[in-house]
C-alpha cells in the first residue's frame, strides 16, 4: 500500500511545518528595487551620462528558517512519493533562504542556478539550450516586426473597464473561489496576479491581447494551480508554488498563451530576450549592457530598465552575479511542450490534467501519479478550456509529432511551385 493513516498523519504534520516556514521566505519582496531608481537611471541615460544603479539590498537573516527546513528534510521518508515531495519542497525553500542570505555575492547566483537553472544549460540529447533557442526566435521576429502585414496591438482600454472585463471572466471560471480584481495606483507593473487577487495599475491603458494574456497565463494557470493545490486533503504545499516549480509553472503558462493565440510577437520577443539577457549577465555584462540588449530588442526605455533590473535584483550591477529566474520562461516552454508531446507519443494522456492539480514540476507529475490514482490526492479543481476533455489538445500534440520532423532548413518556397508542375507531369 502507498499510504496508511499513520504515515499520512506524519506527512500532514510535515506539510503544515513547511507551509509555516515558507511564509517567511519572501523571495521577490526581498529583491525589490526602489521605484525612484528608474527615474534616476533614465535621466542619466537621456543626458548621455548613464551610470550603474546604486541599489543596496539588505540580506535577511534566514538561519532559523534554514535550520527548521533541514530538520524537516531529515524526517522525510524519500522512499515514499509523498515524503520525497516534501523533502524536495523543503530543500527548495532552504535553497531560496540561502540565496537571500547571499544577496550581492557569487553564492546568490549559485543558489539561483540551483533553483531556476541557467539559459546556457545544454540538453545534450537535443543539442539545445534556452539561449540557443532564443536567438533564432529573435532573428525571425525582428524582420516580422517591421512588416506591414503584422499589425501592432493598440492599448485602448482604460484600467477600470479592463478590471470589469477581468471580473466577468474570472467569475465565470473560478466558480468555487472568489478571485478579486483591484485597481491599484501604487503599482509599478501594469498587472499582477495571485491566487485570490488580481491587481491592475490605475491609469494604465490595456488591449484585448493584454486581457487574453493575463487570463491565460496568470489566472487560468498560476491562480488555478495554486487554488487546486490549496484544496488538496494532503500535500497542501502544492498550493504554495515553491521555487523549484517555477520553470514548469512559467513554461505551462507561456504554453497556455501560445495554444490560445494570446501571444503576439512583442510578448514572444520579450521571453526570448530574457534568456539572452540572463546569459549575458552571467557572462559579465553589466546593467547598462543588459539595458541596451532590451533597448536594441525593441523595448521602450522604461520597459528596458524594468527588464534589466529583473536580471540584477539581488545580484551585482557590474555583472556575473545575477538572478536567473527570467531564463525559465523559454526553457520551461520548451520542456513543457516536449513533455506533453512525449505523453501523447507514449499514449498516456491521463497524465496531462495532473499538471493542473497544484504547483508541480514535470517530474512531480510522474512521481505523484500513484497518489492521484489511489485517491490520496484530488484531481485539478480548475482546468482551462483548451485542456478540457483533452480532445483538441491531443489532436494538436499528435499532429506535432509528425510536423516536428520536417526540417525547414531543407525547404525552399519555390519548391511548392515545382510540386505543382511535377503533379501535372
Amino acid at each position: 500500500m502507498l499510504s496508511t493513516t499513520a504515515n499520512l498523519d506524519h506527512f500532514d504534520r510535515i506539510d503544515a511545518e513547511i507551509q509555516s516556514v515558507a511564509k517567511s521566505i519572501r523571495i521577490l519582496d526581498s529583491l525589490t528595487w526602489p521605484r525612484e531608481e528608474e527615474a534616476r537611471f533614465l535621466a542619466g541615460w537621456q543626458a548621455g551620462t548613464p551610470a550603474l544603479p546604486t541599489v543596496e539590498l539588505s540580506a535577511p537573516d534566514q538561519q532559523s528558517q534554514i535550520a527548521a527546513l533541514e530538520s524537516i528534510m531529515a524526517r522525510c521518508d524519500r522512499a515514499h512519493p509523498m515524503g520525497d515531495h516534501l523533502y524536495k519542497t523543503a530543500w527548495s525553500y532552504a535553497t531560496a533562504a540561502r540565496m537571500l542570505e547571499a544577496i550581492g555575492t557569487q553564492a546568490f547566483t549559485d543558489h539561483s542556478v540551483r533553483l531556476y537553472g541557467r539559459p546556457d544549460h545544454l540538453y545534450e540529447r537535443q543539442g539545445l539550450s534556452a539561449v540557443a533557442a532564443a536567438r533564432p526566435i529573435l532573428e525571425v521576429t525582428e524582420s516580422l516586426m517591421q512588416s506591414d502585414a503584422v499589425l501592432r496591438t493598440t492599448p485602448d482600454i482604460p484600467a477600470e473597464t479592463f478590471a470589469e472585463r477581468l471580473r466577468e471572466h474570472l467569475g465565470a471560471f473560478f466558480t468555487k473561489d472568489d478571485v478579486a480584481v483591484v485597481v491599484d495606483a501604487s503599482m509599478s507593473a501594469k498587472a499582477a496576479a495571485g491566487s485570490k487577487r488580481v491587481k491592475v495599475q490605475a491609469g494604465a491603458m490595456f488591449s484585448d491581447l493584454d486581457l487574453a494574456q493575463l487570463l491565460n497565463h496568470e489566472a487560468f494557470i498560476h491562480a488555478a494551480t495554486s487554488l487546486s493545490g490549496k484544496q488538496q486533503p494532503h500535500l497542501r504545499v502544492l498550493g504554495l508554488g515553491s521555487p523549484r516549480t517555477t520553470r514548469t509553472q512559467e513554461g505551462l503558462a507561456v504554453f497556455s498563451e501560445l495554444i490560445t493565440y494570446s501571444m503576439d510577437l512583442v510578448r514572444l520577443r520579450r521571453i526570448a530576450l530574457r534568456a539572452v539577457a540572463v546569459d549575458a549577465a552571467l557572462d559579465g555584462a553589466d546593467f547598462i549592457d543588459v539595458f541596451r540588449i532590451y533597448l536594441d530588442g525593441g523595448q521602450t526605455e522604461s520597459d528596458a530598465y524594468n527588464s534589466a533590473q529583473r536580471v540584477f535584483r539581488g545580484g551585482d550591477v557590474h555583472g556575473r552575479v545575477a538572478f536567473t529566474k527570467d531564463g525559465v520562461y523559454l526553457e520551461g516552454l520548451l520542456l513543457v511542450q516536449t513533455f506533453l508531446r512525449k505523453i501523447i507519443a507514449d499514449e498516456r494522456p491521463q497524465l496531462i490534467p495532473v499538471l493542473f492539480a497544484g504547483r508541480l514540476t514535470l517530474g512531480d507529475v510522474l512521481e505523484l501519479e500513484p497518489l492521484f490514482d489511489a485517491g490520496v490526492l484530488l484531481p485539478a479543481r480548475y482546468l482551462p478550456d483548451w485542456i478540457s476533455g483533452l480532445r483538441r489538445l491531443s489532436a494538436y500534440l499528435a499532429y506535432s509529432l509528425v510536423s516536428g520532423r520536417i526540417r525547414l532548413e531543407a525547404v525552399e518556397l519555390p519548391r511548392f511551385l515545382e510540386l505543382d508542375e511535377a503533379a501535372m507531369v
